[in-house]
């Protein structure tokens, strides 16, 4: 016979990798860290839609970036520790400051970018790292000519419509310590990669990489063996989660905000859906969030919250309720 516990009794916590806390919790560990940016600083960081401000961003984002601090710190002690190993006196097998990295991961529409480019400001404050770069899987996309070829343009955002071996060799070439790393630009005007335009990526001191499918596990070779996954590099990894239903309306606010705006340009993809009615216009984006959006959340993206270092989970504001951290 199943028994309740009597009235009052505490139940017993069901053990978890993770440590959750309160927005006002983790807000207490900034531990008097300044805050670096103006608010005219974080408006040019936000993205479209979303409402951040700087009360987020010192409740939030600072602790993160001292958090991150310590983990750079820690990272260059440990670094120090092998070297101290590995040393055979003839300076064989020396391990030499690499680029920490960081992945930032989520759904379309739920505030990823802005906080990728929002740690990139904060952590390049800091002393120790100044050089902090960040570049997202965009320009990892196929070329919209091999979508079409591929029949993939249904599924723009899924993991096989990225060059998934060219990312993760742009980004095993920076941890390795290369001078000077190159990759794709991608253009949201035209909706495609820009043809011979590259970004170049010069031994930065923290490299962070947005992205939706970013903490992907690798797919296994053709002999079945296991390979090694963009994640594999990942010094510490962060998952923005909302719920889908939030999403969607965050989504659609922000495709109306852009038919206002962006897609009046005459050579915008999207500028089609300004020369038809708003309920049109809002029928093809309710349609593009059920049939490939929602789809690519619930079966790809949102399965790999679990393997991030810290989870960001946002209310219906948009702003950071409770968080997630995993515990070592």
């Amino acid at each position: 016979m199943i028994t309740s516990p009597l009235p009052g009794t505490p139940r017993r916590q069901e053990p978890t990798p993770y440590v959750d806390l309160t927005r006002s919790e983790w807000s207490a560990l900034r531990d008097k860290t300044p805050l670096p940016l103006t608010a005219a600083e974080v408006e040019k960081l936000r993205g479209l839609g979303d409402v951040i401000d700087l009360d987020e961003v010192r409740d939030v984002y600072l602790p993160l970036s001292r958090l991150l601090n310590l983990y750079v710190e820690a990272t260059d002690r440990l670094r120090g520790a092998l070297n101290t190993f590995l040393d055979t006196g003839d300076g064989h097998g020396t391990q030499h400051g690499t680029p920490f990295v960081i992945g930032v991961a989520g759904s379309v529409a739920v505030g990823k970018s802005t906080v990728a480019r929002l740690l990139q400001a904060l952590l390049a404050r800091w002393p120790e790292h100044p050089r902090v770069e960040l570049v997202t899987t965009d320009g990892f996309l196929w070329p919209m000519k091999e979508m079409e070829a591929r029949g993939l343009m249904a599924r723009k955002g899924f993991p096989e419509s990225y060059d998934r071996r060219a990312l993760t060799r742009f980004v095993a070439d920076i941890k390795a310590g290369k001078d000077e790393v190159t990759a794709p630009v991608y253009s949201h005007l035209k909706y495609d990669i820009v043809p011979g335009e590259r970004l170049t990526v010069r031994r930065p001191d923290i490299l962070i990489v947005e992205g939706l499918n970013v903490l992907q596990p690798a797919l296994p070779g053709k002999d079945g063996r296991t390979r090694v996954g963009l994640a594999d590099y990942f010094d510490f990894s962060v998952y923005v989660d909302a719920k889908p239903e939030d999403i969607e309306s965050w989504y659609l606010s922000r495709f109306r905000k852009l038919r206002e705006t962006a897609f009046q340009n005459p050579d915008s993809y999207f500028h089609r859906h300004t020369l038809v009615s708003e309920e049109e216009a809002m029928a093809y984006a309710r349609r593009m969030w059920q049939t490939i959006n929602l789809p690519n959340l619930t079966q790809n993206v949102a399965p790999t919250r679990a393997r991030a270092t810290l989870v960001l989970r946002k209310g219906p504001d948009h702003k950071v309720q409770r968080l997630r951290l995993r515990k070592l």
